[in-house]
């Protein structure tokens, strides 16, 4: 009996010592705070490059709440571990971030460590701003420093347990976070390089284009932009794996990040419209550096292919009787918008996409398409690219799986298994407003 409770309380004094050696290595003090800098310290030219960066980091895409105020944080983010939610990152003494250093701001960018020396989420994607250099740093704490302080307390993040041991955060940083910037590849030419930085830092693309292991891990390699789930949203692949009908060129997607439109793909909606909001603020040389980027991964070799020629291939002929229930909903909802069967219409309601050519409609998932019917377009991605209406309460679930697969089948596409039901739980989960973002 002596021996079993010695035994039990080395076993208990070995694992105290680990566990006060693991919160010892994981330690991070806080950073003491700071008057707030006046803004006479930064330079307009740091302050105005800063706040194309913001844009490009979607910075108040994450952390501005539905109705909130700009960058005044409240956005939940659902993930697999609880509700996260945004913080505040106006130059607000007491809410904000307006007592943080600049050591404070890059610690937290980069390493993932708020000033207070608590580990943040990987739902802010420290693991690509970790890539940024010096100079873009600073220029977006300028920024940031120099925007309106606004009094605003988000609600805290309350995980339960062991979720809420924020040090534990710091085994994931050991497995998934590769600190420093992106390294030079001197075997690119210049304009790819600044793509890559562009995409991996700031831009942190592959924190929605990639999928993820089960530990919420960015997988790489092979998997690496090969496409993902975003709250309900299905996220293209950005390799040669996308469904898009026709293969994407470099002009078709300085067109997409320039206007949120590529006439040979469709529009941008859903999460993808308020980052084209960002990216369409960019210089033409950095949008063509990160469509150079993105182009290494897909097939160098496939040709762009005749969109005109495919659409006309597409309509040549009626897959059922004109008086079908899918033709019918698409002549009442659709043919306004969408019925020109030889190219794109422009006009003042903004772009109206060729169907035949929309990737959502080749893709194995509806939801897309689905959400797009429901919910509609409220916002556009740019101005030129206009709005879309809402169907959810004009035709139930049943009309939009019919319209759905039968122009699936027109465009020589097996129906999606099951859909009535699939679009019924989009209706129920995406009601509009519901601005969620699934934790990164």
């Amino acid at each position: 009996m002596r021996t079993l409770k010695k035994l039990v309380l080395i076993v208990l004094v070995l694992l105290i010592i680990v566990i006060g050696g693991f919160f010892a290595l994981t330690h991070q003090p806080a950073i003491e705070p700071t008057a707030q800098p006046p803004a006479g310290s930064f330079s307009q030219q740091q302050i105005d490059k800063g706040k194309l960066l913001a844009a490009m980091g979607d910075c108040a895409v994450c952390h501005t709440a539905p109705g909130g105020v700009k960058n005044t944080g409240g956005l939940p983010m659902a993930s697999p571990f609880g509700t996260i939610y945004t913080t505040n990152i106006t130059p607000d003494i007491d809410t904000g971030i307006g007592r943080w250093s600049y050591e404070a701001f890059e610690r937290a960018m980069r390493h993932g460590v708020n000033r207070d020396g608590k580990y943040l989420y990987p739902a802010f994607p420290y693991t690509a701003f970790t890539r940024v250099n010096d100079e873009d740093m600073k220029s977006l704490y300028a920024f940031l420093m120099t925007q309106p302080a606004v009094k605003h307390q988000p609600p805290e993040t309350a995980l339960k347990f062991p979720f809420n041991i924020r040090a534990g955060i710091a085994a994931w940083n050991w497995v998934y976070l590769k600190k420093g910037p992106v390294p030079e590849d001197t075997t690119k030419p210049p304009e790819w390089n600044r793509g890559a930085y562009l995409a991996e830092g700031l831009g942190h693309c592959s924190a929605c284009h990639s999928p993820r292991d089960q530990f919420a891990g960015e997988l790489g390699g092979a998997q690496k932009f090969a496409g993902s789930t975003l709250d309900g949203w299905s996220v293209p692949a950005l390799t040669s794996k996308t469904s898009a009908p026709l293969p994407w060129t470099a002009e078709d997607l300085y067109a997409y990040f320039k206007h949120g439109f590529s006439p040979r793909h469709g529009s941008a909606a859903g999460p993808m419209a308020p980052v084209i909001h960002g990216l369409s603020q960019q210089s033409d040389a950095d949008l063509n550096a990160l469509a150079s980027y993105v182009m290494s991964f897909k097939d160098g070799n496939a040709k762009p292919g005749d969109a005109e020629a495919f659409v006309a291939d597409k309509f040549k002929e009626s897959k059922f009787a004109l008086d079908h229930e899918g033709y019918r909903l698409f002549e009442g909802a659709c043919a306004s918008c969408h019925s020109d069967a030889t190219g794109v219409k422009d006009s003042m309601f903004g772009v109206r996409p060729q169907l035949a050519l929309n990737t959502n409609l080749y893709s194995d998932s509806p939801n897309n398409a689905a959400l797009v019917i429901l919910n509609g377009i409220q916002t556009a991605a740019t101005p030129t690219t206009g709005t879309m209406p809402a169907f959810r309460h004009n035709l139930s679930d049943a009309q939009i799986a019919t319209l759905l697969n039968t122009m699936r089948a027109q465009f020589g596409l097996q129906p999606w298994a099951d859909l009535p039901a699939q679009v019924g739980k989009l209706r129920k989960d995406k009601e509009p407003g519901a601005h969620r973002l699934s934790a990164h």
